[in-house]
């Protein structure tokens, strides 16, 4: 007699938590589809149409510092690295490397100065 209402009554819960947990696992499976589409179209952006303030700054920060400075400390190791294979290769062992930057810079100083 009972057990045709316990079975009943496990049946309901059955199906209610069955339900339950089906409804967490879709609404959980959308949203992480949803947020992976937003994902995905956020990192298909460039960077300019993401932000393009911040990468108009960046380009033209570049473009006015880090380029010129990157420019100088490349030809001075260079200029550093042609003199050190003079002196070298060319059997010059009683020449400094100094004596060719001094030359440089007084001419370099000396187009500066306008003389």
């Amino acid at each position: 007699m009972f057990d045709g209402i316990f079975e009943a009554i496990e049946e309901w819960v059955r199906g209610l938590l069955t339900g339950m947990v089906e409804s967490n696992l879709i609404t959980m499976f959308t949203d992480v589809n949803e947020k992976t589409g937003e994902i995905a179209g956020q990192v298909g952006q460039t960077p300019q149409g993401w932000n393009g303030s911040i990468f108009s700054l960046i380009q033209n920060l570049s473009d006015s510092v880090i380029v010129p400075i990157a420019g100088m400390i490349i030809t001075f190791v260079l200029c550093y690295e042609l003199i050190t294979m003079l002196t070298e290769k060319n059997n010059m062992h009683e020449i400094d490397t100094w004596m060719f930057f001094q030359v440089f810079l007084q001419d370099v100083g000396g187009s500066l100065s306008g003389q």
